[in-house]
């Protein structure tokens, strides 16, 4: 089936799932939903992202009028990121997608997920044993 078949639900599904399924992307928004403005400190609360990555995504979320970007012209230069209301809308959606694993899984399975490197198939074991 085309995009241009698909339902207009369907398109706009995908859309978001570009939009917000692109690696690190969640870990950004929630990070800035925190409070986190310093890039120094996104950085350290998203690890182990890397600067390039970190600096590509944020762009992106700022072209896509979800992230504003403030520079302050002192000696050094400071440089704050926050959310526009576009960006805090997505609050909703963040703490929703924590909340299905948090009922899903076990902290257990959670834990294996994150220290695999590669988690093919912890989550789904660990899930089935819940």
């Amino acid at each position: 089936m085309s995009l241009e078949e698909e339902s207009p639900v369907c398109r706009h599904y995908r859309v978001a799932a570009d939009m917000l399924g692109k690696r690190w992307t969640p870990q950004i928004l929630r990070g800035l939903l925190s409070g986190v403005t310093r890039y120094t400190d996104l950085k350290a609360g998203v690890a182990p992202i890397s600067d390039a990555l970190l600096s590509d995504r944020l762009k992106e979320l700022e072209l896509l009028g979800i992230v504003r970007r403030e520079v302050t012209p002192s000696t050094p230069v400071r440089i704050s990121y926050g959310l526009t209301t576009k960006g805090e809308d997505l609050a909703g959606v963040i703490g929703a997608s924590s909340m299905v694993v948090d009922e899903l899984f076990s902290r257990e399975a959670i834990g294996a997920w994150l220290d695999e490197g590669d988690p093919s198939g912890v989550l789904e074991v660990a899930g089935a044993a819940r």
